[in-house]
């Protein structure tokens, strides 16, 4: 019978294995198998391109659950082992090591991969991705002792904040993006360029509007990456930073309705009976913004490895967490909450925008659907606040300091 099959999640990142000490807490006491790819407890992964990378963390600091925690919780965790293949109609699941699992609820938790790039050279030795804490290391090893010439491809999240940490550690950086503007695509162009100036000021060179054609090399490594137009810039390491791809093949394999990523509802339930999904991969109802959404932040991770717990012990949990996230690039320290792709125009400031402390609100038919703060601290709260609530607020109300978020 159901009861007496284990829950399974596949995928042993911050979404499963939130989901794993989320059902302990709400008094589960069945058998949980939680599946990882990798050889390491799980873990979380901002301090890949941060803390960890910069060497002011240990990779024990990174680690979602306290040592000890899963066998003291009789949670079955099993490294270097991944789910193969999936059978929803006879609810197992066959293992990377040839074994089959039954389950009585399942949740794919598979996480994203970065897009790779093809062109020539890019299999050359000192080329980099960054995605697990085998890359951060490898990358460290690299930059830790200055002096080196790193160039990233891609002005992303993951691109910038390794070009400020590889400055930072004393290295010179270049950045290479085919948009015109870093970040534009997660921040807009006004913000974007905010954060482009900074890191021109700390010496960071950015190439905008162009992309490698090859890398070059010698005796196997790489040493130059070759623009488009022809130029050369020198390098001794490459960092790919071209955004991330959801690993949906075990689901797509398995028939479920997959399109950016894995499709669930409002309780990150999928189109195949009790199977969910959380995390990087779910494009999951979201009820606040009346639409679907996927998020790679860890914060979002948090809350649907929660909720997709709940909701497999049959509690009656939605996916309604505001979408958060966070940065630190140089002495820039920046939250931000909501989705502001479908705004409407260019975001209301509050504070100095030049000085780089204010908050800029994203709006849609006079509601804040996006906020975010850099440089000022402890407005989240109220950010999300006037986000959830969906209420209209006054431009000049937003704008003027005297007035407090919370009275908004």
């Amino acid at each position: 019978m159901m009861e007496n099959k284990p829950f399974v999640i596949a995928g042993a990142g911050l979404a499963g294995a939130t989901a794993a000490r989320t059902l302990r807490e709400e008094g589960h006491d069945g058998g949980i198998v939680l599946l990882g790819a990798e050889q390491h407890e799980p873990y979380i992964r901002p301090p890949l391109s941060k803390a960890y990378l910069a060497g002011k963390e240990e990779a024990s600091a990174a680690l979602v659950q306290e040592p000890g925690w899963y066998e003291e919780n009789k949670v079955d965790l099993r490294q270097g082992v991944s789910a193969a293949s999936l059978d929803t109609a006879a609810g197992s699941v066959r293992l990377s090591d040839g074994s089959v699992l039954e389950y009585g609820k399942l949740l794919l938790a598979t996480g994203a991969a970065p897009r790779r790039l093809d062109f020539p050279g890019s299999d050359l030795a000192g080329v980099h991705y960054l995605r697990s804490l085998e890359d951060s290391a490898g990358l460290k090893a690299v930059l830790a002792s200055g002096g080196r010439h790193l160039v990233v491809i891609g002005s992303g999240w993951i691109g910038m904040e390794v070009a400020a940490t590889a400055r930072t550690l004393g290295n010179e950086v270049t950045v290479v993006g085919r948009d015109k503007v870093p970040l534009r695509a997660a921040l807009g162009t006004v913000i974007g360029n905010r954060f482009a100036d900074k890191h021109r000021t700390e010496g960071v060179i950015i190439r905008t509007g162009i992309q490698p054609l090859e890398l070059a090399g010698e005796d196997g490594r790489v040493t130059a990456v070759v623009l488009d137009g022809g130029e050369r810039l020198a390098a001794d390491a490459v960092l790919i930073a071209a955004g991330a791809v959801p690993n949906t093949a075990l689901a797509e394999a398995a028939g479920l309705a997959v399109s950016n990523g894995i499709d669930a509802d409002e309780s990150l339930r999928t189109s195949a009976e009790h199977v969910y999904t959380a995390g990087d991969v779910a494009n999951a109802y979201h009820s606040t913004f009346g639409a679907p959404l996927r998020s790679e932040h860890w914060a979002n991770a948090i809350e649907q490895g929660k909720t997709a717990a709940k909701a497999m012990l049959g509690q009656d949990a939605v996916n309604d967490a505001i979408p958060y996230f966070y940065t630190d690039q140089f002495d820039i320290g920046m939250e931000y909450s909501g989705y502001f792709p479908w705004a409407t125009a260019d975001p209301v400031i509050r504070g100095n925008l030049d000085s780089l402390e204010f908050i800029a609100f994203w709006l849609q038919e006079g509601r804040v659907i996006a906020g975010m703060n850099v440089n000022v601290w402890d407005v989240q709260e109220p950010i999300q606040d006037l986000i959830r609530s969906r209420r209209t607020v006054a431009i000049e109300d937003l704008t003027d300091t005297a007035k407090e978020l919370t009275s908004l």
